[in-house]
């Protein structure tokens, strides 16, 4: 692996996302702020709120970027100059997961208040009750929405006509709350409270796989399977399609959080300890 760059930031690092512009745009929960990295480590940081709590983000098809402020129940959304607007969303819903749907719009979860919601164009939204808290959310391979239901040990798929399905998991009490979608027509989601990860792949089983030190967030890896924080363990962890592991030991208690791969294939994690890496491959 080249050389590991590594950002100090302040704030709680927690969500990224790669931007339009070349750079990586992060969540920083504790200072109710957004912060942009460049591949070469410069840093700008963007005030949103003292009580936002910026959670997770996501790069829209309009060169913004869109992120969950579950501290104070809003949707935020930045351009890549800096300039920001919300989405008022209702008292208490603790909005937290966010994506680009298959449909474009910008899509979201709130966890506090049971619903997937959905942003069009013209800044209205749509939700739909889903309940379970469901915590984070991706485009699947089959044009629907998956999340995970936190609360309710179960993945859900929302249709675009607003069909809800749910499967629950093999394992009890497991806490699931990452999920992406993969290049091989899976979805696979982290269950933080059973250490382990799970791989659906479409209309078959759910497959489970041990991991250590609860696993968070999840991306895929363009050249194939997974990679995973590991919160507890202070680690990264590679996961192949076949279960093969690997893992990257990380300082100790650094919290890894939201992983990311940017438009050059590196890869980055966000530490909310106060660092940002970054991670050619």
């Amino acid at each position: 692996m080249s050389r590991i760059l590594e950002v100090p930031v302040e704030g709680g690092p927690y969500g990224l996302a790669a931007g339009s512009d070349g750079a990586m745009w992060v969540t920083l929960v504790h200072g109710g702020a957004v912060a942009r990295v460049t591949p070469t480590g410069e840093l700008r940081t963007f005030a949103v709120a003292a009580d936002a709590k910026p959670s997770q983000i996501t790069a829209g098809r309009d060169g913004a970027m869109w992120f969950t402020r579950s501290g104070d129940d809003r949707i935020g959304r930045i351009t890549t100059d800096g300039v920001q607007s919300v989405v008022e969303l209702s008292s208490g819903s603790a909005p937290f997961g966010i994506t680009v749907g298959p449909d474009g719009a910008i899509w979201f979860t709130t966890m506090s208040g049971g619903t997937v919601g959905r942003i069009d164009d013209d800044g209205g939204v749509d939700e739909w009750p889903v309940g379970g808290r469901p915590s984070m959310i991706t485009a699947g391979p089959d044009g629907a929405l998956w999340f995970t239901m936190n609360g309710a040990n179960a993945i859900g798929r929302l249709d675009a006509s607003g069909g809800l399905t749910t499967r629950e998991l093999p394992t009890r009490g497991s806490g699931p709350v990452g999920i992406t979608a993969t290049h091989d027509d899976a979805v696979w989601f982290t269950a933080i409270l059973a250490d382990k990860i799970g791989r659906i792949p479409m209309n078959e089983a759910i497959q489970e796989l041990d991991l250590p030190g609860k696993p968070h967030a999840i991306v895929a890896d363009p050249t194939g399977g997974v990679w995973v924080s590991l919160w507890g363990a202070d680690q990264l962890a590679w996961v192949s399609a076949d279960g093969e592991l690997s893992t990257i030991d990380l300082p100790a208690g650094s919290e890894p959080h939201g992983v990311a791969i940017d438009r050059e294939g590196a890869l980055w994690v966000a530490l909310e300890a106060g660092y940002v890496l970054r991670m050619p491959l």
